[in-house]
């Protein structure tokens, strides 16, 4: 099936076009014509699958072949997308210009961390479509600068994050102030109990779409598990990436602060490397996000929250260096890697701690993830596991700083020399790696 067979417009597809895609994904092709039929949708599909496409592009054609939405001479908003994070807001909001390019559509993009004010100066000139998170938006009502009255389109993005999040009281006050009749597009990594209740409440008679199994990873990622004691992470981590030579490697931390220590540690382990987190400026997040795009930061350290929305075209390696508390969130830090048909790799880095975190991941995948050991690196059979609370241990050990990290920085240890070609001896564990590495 191709673009041109979904009852898309001229101008949308000459926009299609231009960015190089010739074929729709499984998402798209069951989204785009039930949008364009007035249905409301939800949609369960794997990052990387698509969906933004799938839910921008019959929205731009909606409006464009409506009447537009007038209050005296200024135009309102007609169609508004919620996200969970700033990030997630600009990606999608720069998705929404692009297949918008050849249409007389306007768009904005609505977050906190910048100043309110320029938002405002663009809200009274008039907007068509509207893509916010829930905070900032509920401040511009409570200013009462934005008018959600002509609103025909809502489009909930990623609406299980959104609710694992804390924002189930904003959504329903956003709710609050929207019309009646208009149209729902509920979008969501899985449907959860939470998301179905959700949904009943909020969409008529909607068209259910799942291009994925429930709770699966993308076939072209491959998983693999490096058992290694809690104070010994740091330096297999910077082993990892100097041994091999990576590029472009998303780390996943807990905490905000566990990112900024790492990435401390990995700057003087001699690779530079940058935190992204809730406590960072917009302008620092988006600064570190464009340096790593151009290669100019080689690692970049993320929690879950400020990961979300990351679209970066063919990243090759996701490191989880602490597993996270819930087990669908594996899911979507693993799914940043082997997009758009691309492969990947996701690594993660497991202390003893954290084996019940990898045992439920493992039962959410319903299978077993290859581990290997690395050589140097076996973990002490005679450490305990210490109790995880609120994303850290109880009593976090201070990282290695003496002879091991000395090694990484020189790109080797003794116990795992490194070959021609930058790969090493290893030494496995229970478990192989299928097709080797």
């Amino acid at each position: 099936m191709s673009f041109e067979t979904l009852g898309l417009t001229t101008e949308l597809l000459r926009a299609i076009s231009d960015t190089g895609y010739t074929q729709p994904t499984p998402i798209q092709t069951q989204a785009i014509p039930a949008i364009l039929n007035g249905q409301d949708i939800l949609a369960s599909a794997q990052t990387g699958t698509g969906k933004t496409a799938g839910f921008t592009l019959p929205l731009l054609q909606k409006l464009h072949t409506s009447t537009q939405a007038q209050k005296g001479n200024k135009r309102l908003p007609r169609a508004l997308i919620l996200t969970p994070t700033r990030e997630l807001a600009a990606q999608v909001s720069l998705s929404v210009k692009t297949y918008a390019r050849h249409l007389p559509l306007s768009s904005m993009e609505i977050y906190g961390g910048v100043s309110i004010n320029p938002q405002i100066s663009k809200l009274r000139k008039g907007v068509d479509i509207i893509v916010a998170t829930p905070g900032r938006l509920l401040d511009h009502v409570s200013q009462r600068t934005v008018d959600l009255s002509a609103i025909d389109i809502l489009v909930l993005d990623e609406a299980d994050h959104m609710l694992d999040m804390g924002f189930i009281n904003d959504i329903k006050k956003v709710l609050a102030r929207l019309p009646k009749q208009k149209q729902t597009l509920l979008f969501s990594a899985t449907f959860s109990k939470e998301i179905k209740q959700l949904a009943n409440g909020l969409l008529k008679s909607p068209v259910q779409i799942e291009v994925a199994r429930t709770n699966s990873t993308a076939a072209s990622i491959e998983q693999i598990v490096h058992p290694v004691d809690r104070v010994r992470k740091p330096a297999l981590l910077s082993y990892l990436i100097g041994s091999e030579n990576m590029h472009q490697v998303l780390v996943f931390t807990r905490t905000k602060h566990g990112a900024n220590r790492l990435a401390e540690h990995l700057g003087k382990d001699g690779i530079r490397a940058t935190a992204i987190h809730g406590n960072k400026s917009q302008g620092a997040r988006t600064r570190a996000l464009a340096e790593f795009k151009q290669g100019k930061v080689r690692v970049l350290v993320a929690t879950d929250i400020a990961a979300r929305g990351l679209d970066i075209q063919q990243l090759p390696h996701v490191i989880n260096y602490e597993l996270p508390n819930v087990s669908e969130d594996y899911i979507h830090r693993i799914g940043r890697t082997g997009r758009a048909g691309h492969d990947g790799e996701a690594r993660s880095l497991v202390c003893v701690d954290e084996l019940k975190l990898l045992s439920d991941i493992e039962r959410l995948l319903k299978r077993k993830l290859p581990q290997d050991i690395i050589a140097g690196y076996e973990p002490d059979p005679n450490i305990k596991a210490e109790p995880i609370k609120n994303g850290r241990n109880n009593k976090p050990s201070k990282p290695n700083v003496g002879k091991h990290n000395k090694t990484h920085r020189a790109g080797r240890t003794s116990k795992a020399p490194i070959h021609a070609g930058g790969q090493r001896n290893r030494r496995s564990g229970n478990q192989t790696n299928p097709g080797g590495r």
